[in-house]
């Protein structure tokens, strides 16, 4: 007979009740999926649209990358954080993403690690020399931090090494590390992408040409539809964002109508404007001066809540240009000196367009202010440097003007303003005004019907490419010939863009932030001695005394009884 009072049945009822609790629990945890992140910043945390991205992945990507072999303890950590992604990209992909690690140095032979290095950077990713010591030697290597992404046979190679060249190494790394999940996901939203967005080119104001403008063409025609617009007559609507890129001719207004509507009805329009007409094709003359353009746009930007002034920016941070200082013999000495209106712009705003952005070069930039307009947020991107100022129109832009420095009284001005976003609900230039003639009134909205997108740079080159003068080909956005590296302006415009197209997308990966927890060294060397004292003398002291009182508690209780 059972006895179901009994205490060993009662623990072994628990213990059953236990198992199956255990059981169930376990079926219903493999019913849903879950991730848990503690760290403070979440690191090890993809995006909700990075997730998205992966779930739909209908075929296998592949990703080879080539951070591998003798590293570096920076390198480690960055092919760390490379593995920790993409191990969270294959579990959310359901196994639809794979990934190798291999080194580009463990070829067999000196010929076919040479080819293979070839082949690597023609497909854009680009080595990286290290130089270490080691035993008390220099050693020298070539790293390839970056990755080839491959997708129904189509490959996309990304660069995993970024950040800010103005940077110590380890911020660098740092900034690294918070865009590798950004760039890993575009690539692979590039691949697999089978909608793509349409920009518009906008034409008829003078704006630069196809050849000015091919790189960042090329570089939009790689992600998006990319189309020529002439206003007016076209459907505007049509297109998903429109790019003004350095018009020097007067916008009609016909021409601003369908802009204003266009960007009230939730539309993205990218202006690019120089105010000033100023170029080094003439600066070779002491008596040069830059005049303002007449583009008829004022009313409308200030309406949207910024004004574009008319002068130009000096920064201390600026790029050289070659100048003839002088003959030795019959020869010409030239040497590079700071041109002042060439401005290398390392300031950005907090967003992620411009985070962890490197230089941006400027050519004769204007300033930016903002002025009230309800429903309008305004929020600054690019800023000059600490010591910076703005000269107004006629502003004197020659060559001779070089050799005069300029001191930093002179430079009295710190962080100028260069670029603003502004989103939101706009009002209409022509709201309370006669619309212009021949223009279809049915459909006008006053305000805003769908929030819209303006991004506003006083500067019309950002977006110009060099030319070579030799094979007269466009050269890659960024790259200046008389400075040693490219500069990030196609980064910056094609960031712009994604975001203004989706600023809940992918791009939202670029506001990632992984902390920097350096250890205090001053402090370190003081409390050394007393940590020591604390981690190796401390658990000794505690387990000698927990004995002692072991001992004595013990002798206590069994010394204490009496027979009788």
């Amino acid at each position: 007979m059972v006895n179901l009072a009994s205490r060993k049945l009662g623990d072994v009822l628990t213990l059953l009740i236990g198992i199956t609790a255990v059981i169930l629990a376990n079926l219903l945890a493999s019913r849903s999926f879950y991730r848990f992140d503690l760290t403070d910043e979440g690191r090890y945390s993809i995006k909700p649209a990075t997730k998205e991205l992966l779930r739909e992945l209908d075929d296998v990507v592949y990703v080879e990358v080539y951070l591998a072999g003798d590293l570096n303890s920076g390198f480690k950590r960055l092919q760390r954080s490379i593995r920790e992604t993409l191990e969270e990209f294959r579990i959310y992909s359901g196994d639809n993403l794979q990934y190798t690690f291999k080194d580009p140095g463990a070829a067999l032979g000196e010929s076919a690690k040479n080819q293979f290095m070839q082949g690597l950077m023609t497909k854009g990713i680009q080595p990286t020399n290290v130089i270490d010591q080691e035993n008390g030697q220099r050693i020298e290597k070539l790293v390839f931090p970056g990755a080839l992404v491959s997708y129904g046979g189509v490959e996309e190679g990304v660069m995993l090494l970024g950040g800010n060249r103005a940077a110590t190494a380890e911020e660098k790394l740092n900034q690294s590390i918070e865009s590798i999940e950004y760039e890993l996901a575009s690539a692979i939203r590039k691949l697999t992408s089978l909608e793509r967005k349409k920009i518009g080119l906008v034409r008829g104001h003078g704006e630069m040409d196809s050849l000015e403008v091919e790189s960042f063409n090329i570089a939009l025609a790689s992600n998006y539809e990319v189309e020529e617009v002439w206003l007016p007559g076209e459907d505007l609507h049509s297109f998903d964002a429109l790019v003004i890129a350095k018009p020097v001719q007067p916008f009609s207004e016909r021409d601003k109508f369908y802009l204003d509507q266009y960007l009230l009805n939730g539309g993205n329009v990218m202006l690019l404007m120089d105010k000033l007409q100023a170029n080094m094709d003439s600066a070779s003359s002491e008596k040069n001066f830059a005049f303002p353009y007449e583009i008829n746009l004022d009313d409308q930007l200030f309406k949207y809540g910024v004004r574009v002034n008319n002068d130009l920016v000096q920064d201390n941070s600026a790029a050289l240009y070659p100048v003839n200082v002088g003959n030795l013999g019959d020869q010409a000495q030239i040497k590079g000196l700071k041109w002042w209106f060439y401005p290398i712009i390392n300031r950005f705003g907090d967003h992620p367009i411009t985070r962890n952005m490197d230089g941006i070069l400027g050519r004769f930039v204007s300033t930016i202010d903002t002025v009230k307009a309800d429903g309008v947020r305004k929020t600054p991107l690019l800023f000059t440097s600490n010591y910076s100022r703005s000269v107004s129109a006629p502003v004197r832009v020659s060559i001779p003007s070089l050799r005069k420095n300029l001191t930093p009284e002179m430079l009295d001005r710190s962080e100028i303003p260069l670029a603003y976003l502004l989103e939101g609900t706009f009002t209409s230039v022509y709201k309370n005004r006669f619309k212009p003639a021949g223009v279809n009134e049915e459909n006008f909205v006053p305000g805003s019907v769908v929030p819209g997108k303006l991004l506003v740079v006083a500067d019309g080159d950002i977006a110009r490419n060099e030319v070579s003068p030799g094979s007269g080909r466009p050269q890659p956005l960024g790259f200046y010939p008389f400075a040693p590296t490219e500069f990030a302006n196609q980064d910056f415009l094609m960031n712009a863009i994604a975001y203004m197209l989706d600023e809940k997308g992918i791009i939202t990966a670029r506001s990632k932030e992984i902390k920097i927890r350096p250890l205090n060294k001053v402090k370190i060397d003081r409390e050394r001695l007393q940590w020591q004292v604390i981690n190796l003398v401390l658990p000794v002291l505690v387990v000698v005394l927990y004995g002692l009182a072991r001992f004595y508690s013990r002798r206590k209780k069994y010394t204490g009884f009496k027979t009788g």
